[in-house]
């Protein structure tokens, strides 16, 4: 059976610091039929430097200004030629080398795979799996109480995807991610990590932006009423977390 082709794709805008490792940990895939397209935003850092040791690797590179994350996101979807495609942005890696082949080992024609995601420190250091667990079966509805399943941790079938809602800065991922669940036939967990997440960013440096922005896409999705209920959910599940967290660390 013929291999489907994953677009993998890097957007990266002035961080040299981890552009090579998560350049690395694609190239370094032991499935053999990976396109990679590199979204560059005009970085003046020395990333390019970078990324050009690699680019006879690449299938596509773009360096120039873009508007905003999800701009270049989309101008990486544009590039793309795949079967499936997934965001490996710079700082984030695959879990190790054998994870694509791993994940398209799961199960045939999948409309989506999706896995756990560990997170790790600026020194790379593990900081254990994320508080919103991959759940064992994932619909549309699944992002209710929170996004459980990470953007560098779910392979999506190109046929699916739209392109990201410019009108939301930090959230459009949440979006993106429910409309292609949405037309999803099947929906295939991986078991085990997919993926390693730099944890930061701008959703976290602009929270309270990206708070309001996810209200406004799960009110979209799911209606006004659900919508304040879960927030209530999510919030009491914030407050056991914290407290259990502070018990343990106490």
């Amino acid at each position: 059976m013929k291999q489907p082709v994953l677009s993998v794709i890097t957007i990266v805008y002035n961080n040299v610091r981890d552009i090579e490792r998560t350049m690395l940990s694609v190239l370094g895939q032991t499935y053999p039929a990976i396109e990679y397209i590199v979204i560059d935003g005009a970085s003046n850092d020395g990333t390019l430097d970078v990324v050009k040791k690699y680019e006879d690797r690449l299938a596509k590179l773009t360096s120039e200004k873009d508007k905003g994350i999800y701009d270049a996101m989309n101008k990486g979807l544009a590039a793309a030629t795949g079967d499936y495609v997934i965001f490996m942005n710079s700082g984030d890696e695959f879990y190790d080398d054998g994870t694509v082949t791993k994940v398209f080992a799961t199960a045939p024609d999948a409309d989506i795979y999706y896995g756990e995601t560990e997170m790790v420190n600026d020194a790379r250091e593990s900081l254990g799996q994320r508080r919103h667990k991959a759940p064992n079966k994932f619909t549309w509805r699944g992002f209710k109480h929170g996004m459980s399943i990470s953007h560098q941790a779910i392979y999506i079938k190109r046929s699916l995807v739209e392109p990201y809602d410019p009108k939301y800065q930090l959230s459009a991922d949440i979006d993106w991610i429910i409309k292609a669940a949405k037309k999803a036939k099947q929906i295939v967990r991986v078991d085990g990590y997919v993926a390693k997440y730099l944890v930061g960013g701008m959703s976290k440096a602009k929270h309270r932006q990206s708070l309001q922005e996810r209200f406004d896409i799960m009110k979209r999705h799911y209606g006004l009423i659900p919508t304040l209920f879960n927030h209530g959910v999510i919030a009491l599940n914030l407050g056991w977390y914290w407290l259990l967290h502070r018990r343990t660390n106490d």
